[in-house]
């Protein structure tokens, strides 16, 4: 037994210290992490705000009801806030065991503007539970209908609108050669079509009395003398661009370099009237007409039928790059004057096959279909942009005018009175979008350009659209002017008169005026008011020979 005893000593005092030395543990408290919170609902005044919301009272309240109470201590992670970064003071109500709040501005929020609603993640619920997401919502106030500018009679309006118009082709003409920006902000750079505009407005000014025949006769001479014996063409048909300075092309694009029959087309189409328009016999009125047949007559009208090998018109041409763009000149669309021209030309007229295989397709230019209740004789689905039927018609007069494939008198009506039906109708729900704002055409838009139109709608209204189109729908296009003149001027109001374009949707006003859309502007309410231009474009000789073998039919002819 000794001997067991001096055995098990040693493993008894390993035992001991063993235990002696081992650390106690200390318990592990295992505390639940809360579970996330959300929002049910947020609402502005009653109406759902999952989606941007427009048309809000400046008595708006926000009520948002959350999964969870609300910790108060963290309120401050809930903010309203005017345009993104002013802060709304707020009175703020808790109801629902406090999961649910409702903020009320403490004064009348500002008309017209956007407010946004932040509730941040650091909002706590009372079990300390983190709101989840980050969430923005916005809304938009009404609009502020009050009048910007003292009332006056609608004819004083009209005056008004073509008086600040004409000072985009007058006062801001190319100092040199007399021809329009593109744009007001385009410097030396010039546009061969919008000049086109810009004569006819020019005629327009002084048949207004804002400036003396005199003072038209030498801009137009300044012009025409440049486009003559300055400005650079090929086979007779001028650049989209040019330099207001040299003459020099511009190029449109990297292939668009040359030629261009359309723009081309408007140019003349202008130089026409202007040729009617100064008739006097007195040497400077002479000379001027006598350059513009000059002009006229040297069109190569053929050439842009491939060395007349083929039975259709192509937009362009380069003299480095031949054909390469390949647009053919093809109805339904902005471009029936250049066919109208080729067949008036005294030099270089087409035959009749070329309009009926190129631009009408053999019939197949026809639509038919009717659209808000007006039948579309011609076009695309919904009738397109609206400077379809303006660009061409700033000089045809479409009044009684038919031919084998439409009356185009019923055309461009119904062109316009369908854009109208739509924007009335609203069936994308754009903010703004009335009886008394309408007009989709192509514009500047916030981040470039497009062609809108019902098919292409993005929330943008042009006052072009309404306004170019008073000779259709008078009524309507008053009614688009008062709109945007009263209500809008303090946002759309220039000294070169209407701005481009809006979007009251996106609270955007383009600063920008562009030659192709001021110039119908003030063109269409002259041919509204006297028929001016109509009557000098449908008084030209070869226009009446021309149109006629195309197999047109006008009291005009």
């Amino acid at each position: 037994m000794c001997i067991r005893m001096r055995i098990h000593l040693p493993f008894l005092f390993l035992l001991l210290l063993f235990f002696s030395c081992k650390k106690k543990e200390t318990p592990v408290v295992i505390t639940p992490t809360p579970n996330p919170f959300f929002y049910n609902t947020i609402s502005v005044s009653g109406k759902d705000a999952s989606s941007a919301l427009y048309d809000i009272s400046q008595n708006a309240s926000v009520k948002v009801n959350f999964t969870a109470a609300i910790d108060r201590q963290s309120i401050s992670n809930i903010s309203l806030k005017e345009n993104s970064s002013t802060p709304v003071p707020c009175d703020i109500t808790y109801q629902n065991n406090d999961s649910t709040i409702l903020l009320k501005p403490q004064s009348p929020l500002k008309k017209y503007t956007a407010y946004v609603l932040n509730i941040s993640t650091e909002l706590k619920s009372t079990t300390k539970a983190s709101f989840q997401n980050n969430t923005k919502n916005t809304f938009t106030t009404v609009l502020d209908s009050t009048d910007k500018f003292p009332i006056i009679t609608d004819n004083a309006l009209l005056d008004l609108v073509q008086k600040q118009t004409f000072k985009y082709f007058y006062d801001y003409g190319h100092p040199v050669s007399g021809l329009a920006l593109e744009r007001n902000s385009s410097g030396d750079l010039v546009t061969t079509g919008g000049s086109g505009f810009g004569i006819m407005a020019i005629i327009t000014g002084v048949h207004r009395g804002f400036i003396t025949r005199a003072q038209g006769l030498a801009r137009i001479q300044t012009i025409v003398n440049f486009l003559k014996n300055t400005a650079q063409t090929y086979h007779g048909v001028y650049p989209h661009w040019l330099s207001g300075t040299t003459g020099n092309t511009i190029p449109f694009s990297s292939n668009d370099n040359g030629a261009d029959l359309v723009e081309t087309s408007y140019l003349l189409q202008g130089l026409l009237c202007a040729r009617q328009y100064f008739d006097g016999a007195d040497v400077t009125e002479t000379d001027v007409r006598s350059n513009i047949n000059t002009i006229w007559d040297a069109v190569d009208w053929n050439w842009f039928r491939k060395q007349a090998q083929e039975n259709v018109l192509y937009w362009h041409w380069s003299p480095d790059k031949g054909w390469i763009m390949n647009v053919q000149v093809r109805g339904w669309n902005e471009a029936l004057i250049v066919y109208v021209l080729a067949a008036s030309s005294k030099t270089h007229a087409i035959p009749k096959v070329v309009y009926d295989n190129g631009w009408a397709q053999n019939g197949s230019i026809k639509n038919g279909a009717s659209y808000y209740g007006n039948p579309l004789p011609l076009g695309p689905y919904n009738g397109g942009p609206l400077f379809f039927s303006h660009y061409s018609f700033l000089g045809i007069n479409p009044n009684g005018l038919t031919d084998a494939y439409a009356n185009y008198q019923t055309q461009v009506v119904n062109h316009t009175k369908i854009n109208y039906a739509y924007c009335k109708a609203n069936p994308k729900n754009q903010f703004g979008y009335s009886q008394d704002c309408w007009g989709l055409t192509a514009s500047d838009i916030a981040n470039g350009y497009t062609a809108s139109s019902p098919t292409n709608d993005i929330g943008v209204i042009a006052p072009t659209a309404a306004l170019s189109s008073f000779p259709y729908t008078p009524v309507e296009s008053m009614q688009a002017l008062k709109f945007f003149y009263y209500k809008l001027g303090d946002k759309t109001w220039s000294d070169r008169g209407l701005y481009d374009a809006f979007s009251l949707r996106d609270r955007w006003f383009a600063n920008s005026t562009l030659a192709i859309d001021q110039g119908p502007i003030i063109i269409m309410i002259e041919n509204y008011r006297s028929g001016l231009l109509w009557n000098l474009f449908m008084s030209c000789p070869e226009v009446k020979t021309g149109m006629t073998n195309l197999g047109f039919q006008s009291p005009y002819l």
